[in-house]
């Protein structure tokens, strides 16, 4: 189902380099002792930042450019120390790291905290100053800078702490000696923190768009959309109740702020795993998963703030026809372009369609022995990496390898041929053949090779397929994706697929083996500030959300060609076709 591009190699792209330097350092041939590198945070210029053990006892911290295939060293530590957390401003001049402190023996008699954040700076190496000390984590991240200004003397950390709460530091530079960036009036830096988030329960940050969503609660969930600007400022631009059963998070939940090797290895169960998607185009989607206590069932939802609409999803793990038992109790949300994959291992794959929701069938589902999710790893030890408008990557935790992902063309090719679909005879294939059909043609159509294909397959199975029109749904579908990408309120207008055209829509459109849908709450997003003055992304959104609300209130706001079937059955009964019926045929036939 999926295609993997191989990107970033831990192992090749930085341990290799490594051992270089750190042979060189001890004037050895060669470096053999462990170095133990792990992957720390990637920033939002694509910069991945990790550490390793060196020589004599140290702890370093390095930096790959993803662009230049270069590394560089940015800090060393005289001791062993367990970085947590870490962050470096886009200038290079400071690095925010927490340390996760370890008591052990002896040490246990003397005060010590066990989180420790510090701001340091790096160009050169001088002063480090102590941000927090305190007994819950910290999560650090350095906001981006105006690209368009030439001397930056400024730099802004958000701070995340378990306790519930963000702090965003103002942190003001002074530049000595021509080269020398140093932090002006460190012991005032404690007073430019700005409290921006209290009382969170689950937070996720997105640095390509510098985005921050986070739940609290109250009488219930309630989720916030805060939006940084290009001067650092940040306006809450949305806030969206949504339907989660009561203590869904016993423990503050980070999504999206680096990885945490120095955690509880045994953290508490995840009663409910949370991801929010958006798309430049002007979508949000919010999916979540409650397993429920037999760990029969799973229910995962998704809220489509863009489509006002939300679906509830229940897949029964107990008949889905495996034998294998999943390594963990939630499945990973993939998002590619306006597709999410749900995915979880050895049970099922659901590659949601967020654009054409209305039916399953444009949706594809499989479970079972028809699981093939093209991945060589265990679910449980890949994290997603998505970044709005770029290619969503895959990391896998332990080897540190980084892969681009995307749909495979072929293994939906397959599906159109039925090799993958041969279990069920008849029309039961009918709504795999129609979802693989629409995410080849409006998805993945702009390559003209794969277009011959699949209008190969189409002349050779027009007369095969049972429960819809293969030429219609070919003609409708390749017409829809000329506009699909520019303008989401398309799919409430254009006729993209012949089912809405039946009287009567065949039953093994509307329900797909192996999946229960229902729809739940309107998703009634509350838009806050002034959001049409904001980034393009927000203004859109609101609007789609406007304009799918009116629409919905309309009896028949897409355009059906039965519309005008009984002027044209009319104008063909007639014995003298009217100069009209001619324009018409000669239109046709052009």
């Amino acid at each position: 189902m999926l295609k993997l591009k191989e990107g970033f190699d831990l192992h090749r792209d930085a341990v290799l380099e490594i051992l270089r330097k750190e042979a060189s350092v001890c004037r050895m041939t060669e470096y053999s002792e462990a170095v133990d590198a792990r992957l720390l945070n990637i920033e939002s210029d694509g910069g991945i930042l990790y550490s390793w053990k060196g020589a004599t006892g140290t702890t370093r911290i390095g930096k790959y450019d993803q662009n230049t295939k270069q590394n560089k060293l940015l800090y060393t530590f005289d001791k062993q120390v367990c970085v947590s957390s870490c962050s470096l401003n886009k200038e290079e001049t400071l690095l925010a790291v927490s340390l996760a402190q370890n008591v052990r023996g002896e040490e246990r008699l003397k005060p010590i905290s066990k989180c420790l954040t510090l701001l340091i700076e790096i160009h050169p190496i001088n002063n480090t100053k102590v941000l927090k000390a305190v007994d819950c984590r910290v999560k650090v991240q350095f906001l981006h800078q105006d690209g368009d200004r030439k001397s930056v003397l400024e730099s802004h950390l958000l701070l995340f702490a378990e306790d519930g709460y963000v702090d965003l530091y103002h942190v003001l530079l002074s530049k000595h000696e021509g080269y020398r960036v140093v932090m002006a009036n460190p012991e005032r830096l404690s007073k430019t923190a700005e409290r921006i988030v209290e009382d969170f329960c689950w937070v996720q940050w997105d640095g390509h768009t510098q985005r921050l969503h986070y739940l609290t609660f109250k009488d219930k969930y309630l989720l916030r959309c805060v939006q940084f600007q290009p001067n650092n400022n940040c306006e809450t631009v949305l806030e969206l109740h949504l339907n989660l059963p009561a203590n869904s998070f016993p423990t503050v939940k980070f999504v999206n702020l680096g990885f945490d090797h120095y955690h509880d290895k045994k953290p508490s169960r995840e009663l409910v795993r949370m991801r929010v998607f958006t798309n430049p185009i002007g979508s949000l989607c919010v999916f979540y998963s409650q397993p429920l206590k037999d760990k029969k069932e799973l229910i995962y939802t998704v809220v489509l703030v863009h489509k006002d609409c939300t679906k509830r999803f229940r897949v029964d793990l107990a008949s889905d026809g495996s034998s294998q038992n999943s390594q963990q109790p939630h499945p990973l949300f993939i998002p590619i372009g306006y597709y999410v994959l749900v995915y979880l291992q050895g049970h099922f794959l659901h590659c949601i369609n967020t654009r054409q929701q209305e039916m399953l069938c444009y949706s594809l589902f499989f479970s079972g022995h028809d699981v093939n999710s093209g991945l060589q790893c265990q679910s449980a030890d890949i994290s997603v990496l998505h970044a709005e408008g770029r290619p969503t990557c895959l990391l896998e935790l332990v080897s540190g390898k980084i892969n681009a992902v995307q749909l495979s063309s072929d293994f939906l090719l397959q599906i159109l041929r039925s090799d993958t679909c041969s279990r069920w005879p008849g029309s039961a294939a009918d709504p795999q053949r129609l979802a693989a059909l629409h995410c080849l043609l409006v998805y993945m159509g702009n390559d003209p090779k794969l277009e011959l294909k699949i209008m190969s397959w189409v002349c050779d199975n027009v007369n095969t397929i049972e429960s819809f029109d293969l030429i219609q749904e070919f003609i409708l579908a390749s017409w829809y994706r000329i506009g699909y990408n520019r303008f989401l309120g398309l799919d409430k207008v254009l006729p993209f697929s012949s089912i809405f055209e039946k009287k009567e829509v065949p039953g093994c459109l509307l329900d797909v083996p192996g999946v229960c849908c229902t729809n739940g709450f309107h998703a009634e997003p509350v838009f806050k500030g002034k959001t049409r003055g904001l980034l393009h992304f927000w203004s859109e959104l609101q609007c789609n959300t406007e304009r799918t609300k009116s629409l919905d209130a309309l009896m028949h706001s897409r355009y059906r060609t039965s519309h005008i079937q009984a002027e044209w059955d009319k104008l063909k009964s007639e014995k003298k076709p009217s100069s009209h019926m001619d324009h018409m045929e000669e239109n046709a036939k052009k």
